[in-house]
């Protein structure tokens, strides 16, 4: 990620909303935002932020299952697969 070229004043995103917009479509790289010569914010795709969200969420479940393997909380194939169809049996 080439985040040098998109750093930018507050003043020049009041001034360019439109131009980074366009620019976080057409490229996805986020644009990191300076107020008073020190970075303060970051600006980024719709798209981008919600595939890093998915990201974070799949990685806080394969950290809790690691966490209960490791406490010993483990189950097997089979009895997942029996608390799946009890739970689908549930919404029905």
């Amino acid at each position: 990620m080439s985040s040098v070229a998109n750093i930018k004043s507050i003043s020049y995103l009041k001034s360019h909303a439109a131009q980074i917009s366009e620019d976080l479509m057409m490229n996805g790289t986020p644009f990191i935002i300076t107020q008073n010569g020190e970075a303060s914010m970051v600006i980024e795709s719709v798209k981008r932020y919600q595939e890093k969200e998915s990201l974070i969420a799949a990685l806080k479940v394969m950290a809790l299952g690691e966490k209960d393997r490791l406490g010993g909380k483990e189950i097997s194939v089979a009895q997942s697969r029996a608390q799946l169809a009890a739970a689908r049996q549930k919404r029905k």
